[in-house]
């Protein structure tokens, strides 16, 4: 997994040690520093789409969801979720407030679509393709989408899969902790790489080479 902020972010890995070491099992999650929602970040969702294209040329499956910012008029009015099968559901809106009848969970000015959110992100852990060459991405384990209890068990789950390749995206230390983001960052069977806009452009290939390791 890696994790991301304004400026920095981390990929870690499961089954990697967080060294640089060899592989101790098949699976692996990508992640980085805590992503801000409220400022420009480092392109981690570029680097998430490069390094899936990289690996689906080369024949494995790739599945899961990135999060992507909602522009209007050049201003940023929320957030999306996307599919790697092209699907698309929102995450966030800037608003005064949840629809009546529903609790509202909120992170700043976005006002956060917990029902939208779930029913597009759940089913793709319930689908998920386990074992052989295939990557299940997950961008990002965030303030937001940590609102989800389902969205929790499911992450938990995916993660002591002994046959689940993850790449995942969590958020920088910031704050007040994050209980699922410190778990992910103690494990022993995670990598994590540092992405800043320097480095961005040079970490796929080497992000590109752990997830192989782990395939293979």
């Amino acid at each position: 997994m890696w994790e991301n902020q304004a400026d920095q972010s981390e990929l870690c890995c499961p089954g990697c040690s967080p060294n640089s070491g060899p592989p101790q099992d098949p699976h692996r999650t990508p992640t980085g520093p805590p992503q801000d929602h409220h400022r420009a970040g480092v392109g981690k969702t570029t680097l998430v789409q490069k390094v899936c294209e990289s690996m689906g040329s080369t024949g494995v499956t790739v599945q899961g969801f990135y999060t992507e910012e909602l522009r209007e008029r050049g201003r940023r009015v929320g957030f999306d979720v996307v599919t790697l099968s092209g699907e698309r559901g929102a995450l966030s809106r800037i608003g005064n407030g949840a629809p009546a009848g529903r609790r509202e969970y909120r992170v700043g000015q976005y006002v956060v679509d917990l029902p939208s959110f779930e029913n597009l992100v759940l089913p793709l852990f319930r689908n998920m393709n386990e074992g052989g060459r295939s990557v299940f991405v997950v961008d990002e384990i965030g303030k937001m989408e940590l609102f989800s209890q389902a969205f929790i068990r499911a992450v938990r789950q995916a993660l002591d899969s002994s046959t689940c390749t993850i790449l995942g995206t969590i958020p920088v230390p910031k704050g007040k902790p994050l209980g699922l983001v410190e778990e992910i960052r103690a494990r022993k069977d995670v990598k994590v790489f540092t992405v800043t806009k320097e480095n961005r452009d040079a970490l796929t290939d080497q992000i590109v080479s752990a997830l192989e390791e782990c395939l293979k």
